[in-house]
């Protein structure tokens, strides 16, 4: 029976230190990935986000590149926005007519600017105001959606834009 025992352990041994290898090797691997991937990847992804919630507030202009929809017109504020933002998302303090071009102005701005990596730690700031109004006055109950926006825009404030950006290009510049 010691003889089992001990076969038992060395058994478990082995599989731990298999385990720990294998467990090091991924995080090797993942430490590969260069910080340009996931800054540009991130920058796509919450640009994307705000963007098409811009588009869902304007006529007249309107830029889908995944979907193939472009409408180059002169952009105005959509017939209902003004009611969504007196009726359902009661900002305090802002009129809803100031409120709807606000939001419609930035959801179309910063993205457009993480995009193009330019002012990319402003830009991410000013989308995390946003997210931080939405979850504070509009939607309370959508913190896991906007914890993962928050995320991601930190992570833009804190690492910036990555090298395959306008800002990353004008700070080489200007080196």
């Amino acid at each position: 029976m010691s003889m089992h025992i001990e076969n038992l352990q060395a058994t478990n041994t082995t599989g731990d230190s298999l385990l720990t290898g294998l467990l090091h090797q991924f995080i090797e691997l993942c430490s590969r990935i260069p910080n340009s991937l996931l800054a540009f990847l991130a920058r796509f992804s919450i640009a994307s986000v705000f963007w098409k919630s811009g588009e869902t507030k304007i006529q007249g202009f309107a830029v889908d590149i995944i979907n193939g929809e472009f409408t180059l017109g002169w952009p105005r504020l959509s017939d209902t926005v003004v009611d969504l933002f007196r009726d359902e998302y009661h900002l305090p303090l802002i009129p809803p007519e100031f409120a709807a071009t606000l939001a419609a102005t930035a959801e179309h701005v910063f993205p457009m600017l993480l995009l193009l990596g330019l002012a990319t730690r402003i830009s991410a700031l000013a989308l995390l105001g946003m997210t931080l109004t939405i979850q504070i006055f509009v939607y309370p109950d959508a913190y896991p959606t906007h914890g993962t926006w928050a995320a991601v825009l930190l992570y833009l404030m804190v690492y910036g834009p990555g090298m395959l950006s306008l800002d990353h290009w004008i700070a080489k510049r200007q080196a």
